[in-house]
């Protein structure tokens, strides 16, 4: 069985600390929490690369635009991780943020205009949102915890958030303006032993999923059917639903390297579709027609390389979008 400490490896290392700033001290399991939020938030390479070395290109948190025709990400192309925009086809990019801070995990609204995303601009991780053309920016979350991973209703009222401000990483849910934060696990039926990571609501907007420690559950806005999909060592996490709600995919380490899975949505039929020749699969997200999946591949692991991919629904014809040797 993998360690916790293997996760952050995948996701480039524990935390995003910058020259200058200051870094507060945190636990294993909070950095594990950070960590994982990488695959959201893009760190650095921890490898600092020596003077005039190229720069390891690193994209990552692929999420596609309500009609499908774009992919929103983050890079760290230009130094530091800024939010991009390209078409479904990975051409014609388009930088949105220009921060010195880190920014991560976009995700459109589901009208497509304005895009979630979170940012350490401020000194410590917030969720903002902007308009699509990156104008605009908002702050909509003001905590001394660390707020990261945006996630819409599918009516655009709402967005799910993870936040440690009880001291663990739970869900969060808020108006889309940032209005009546309220805590939406971690107490009453939702109520576990482990930490409440990656939010998605369903499409119908009935339920919410998201992984617990390394297993995938669902439960009902309701907090009824709390509901457990996956059982580590069989395990999955960073779910995503298919447009109609009946499937989910997430990312699982079962059969040793981490590969894009999907099952139905009660659980049922678990099936691999990533067969990776090296590296790890991650952070999948299902189209809005269904018909495909963008993910991040992960070559080297998490301080190498990180590509923007896309396949069909069936794991067949996958195709590499961003970085400079097509796969």
């Amino acid at each position: 069985m993998r360690s916790n400490h293997a996760i952050s490896r995948w996701y480039g290392g524990g935390g995003r600390a910058r020259p200058g700033r200051r870094r507060r001290r945190v636990s294993r399991a909070a950095l594990l929490a950070v960590a994982l939020a990488a695959a959201a938030c893009g760190a650095p390479a921890a490898d600092g690369g020596a003077p005039g070395a190229a720069a390891i290109e690193r994209d990552g948190s692929p999420s596609w635009s309500p009609d499908g025709s774009r992919i929103v990400f983050y890079s760290e192309r230009d130094g530091n991780a800024e939010i991009y925009v390209m078409d479904a086809d990975g051409g014609n990019p388009v930088r949105l943020t220009d921060h010195p801070a880190d920014e991560g995990y976009p995700a459109f609204s589901p009208d497509g205009s304005k895009i979630s995303f979170d940012s350490d601009r401020d000194g410590n991780f917030e969720i903002y949102v902007m308009d699509a053309g990156g104008g605009n920016v908002r702050r909509l979350t003001y905590s001394s915890a660390r707020d990261v991973s945006a996630a819409w209703s599918p009516d655009g009222a709402w967005i799910a958030f993870m936040s440690d401000r009880t001291g663990r990483f739970e869900v969060w849910v808020m108006n889309a303006d940032g209005s009546e934060q309220w805590q939406f696990t971690g107490s009453g039926a939702t109520r576990s032993e482990g930490t409440h990571w990656f939010p998605q609501f369903s499409p119908d907007g009935e339920r919410m999923a998201f992984h617990v420690n390394r297993d995938v559950y669902t439960v009902r806005l309701d907090g009824s059917e709390y509901t457990r999909l996956t059982t580590d060592p069989d395990n999955g996490m960073v779910p995503t639903w298919s447009p109609d709600g009946a499937r989910l995919g997430f990312m699982s380490w079962r059969t040793g390297a981490t590969e894009i899975w999907v099952m139905n949505a009660d659980g049922s039929g678990q099936a691999r579709l990533t067969h990776t020749d090296a590296g790890e699969s991650v952070d999948p997200r299902w189209a809005p027609d269904g018909s495909r999946i963008v993910y991040t591949w992960l070559p080297a692991g998490g301080a190498g390389p990180k590509h923007i991919m896309t396949m069909k629904a069936d794991g067949l014809d996958v195709r590499q979008l961003t970085g400079a040797s097509p796969r």
